[in-house]
């Protein structure tokens, strides 16, 4: 918004307002492709993004925002709703229930992130890829960039310490 109220008070023709103008794009194009692979993560994993929420402690911050909420308890209800028109009903009684929970894949913890540490931690305890390797600890630096397991780094990612890039 500031950009463009600069570009409206900005002289015509002048080179610096085909740059800005370049830059609100991208910088558009940035933010709209984070929201669809947020949105994107939601649909995937809606049960156990929702179970997480439900099971959020009190105080303990929320990982989506109030629209995401809103978003992914609309899409689950749209989902049951299909399921139920669709296939549900022409099932036998006994099997005309569906556990979401149980029947949508749940999100691979065990994935490696690329992130950044934004405040020291010492002695993270990386676990092994296989039983033959022993486990050991490291330290994260402020500033340092790292390729880890997010399983290991869950909490720091929860806390604000390390950030997810």
């Amino acid at each position: 918004e500031h950009m463009e109220e600069n570009l409206r008070r900005a002289r015509k023709g002048d080179l610096k307002v085909s740059i800005h103008r370049m830059e609100m794009e991208r910088i558009r194009y940035v933010l709209s492709s984070y929201l669809r692979c947020r949105l994107t993560k939601i649909e995937k994993f809606f049960p156990h993004v929702l179970e997480k929420e439900k099971t959020r402690r009190e105080g303990e911050s929320s990982s989506l925002s109030p629209e995401e909420f809103a978003f992914a308890k609309e899409y689950m209800a749209n989902t049951e709703t299909y399921l139920k028109n669709v296939a549900l009903k022409h099932m036998p009684p006994n099997l005309q229930k569906v556990d979401l929970l149980r029947s949508v894949p749940k999100p691979d913890l065990d994935s490696y992130v690329f992130l950044r540490v934004k405040e020291r931690q010492e002695n993270i305890l990386v676990e092994p890829e296989t039983d033959e390797q022993r486990d050991y600890v490291i330290d994260l630096e402020e500033g340092s960039q790292h390729l880890i397991r997010y399983k290991t780094i869950a909490p720091l990612v929860a806390s604000g310490a390390v950030q997810l890039i």
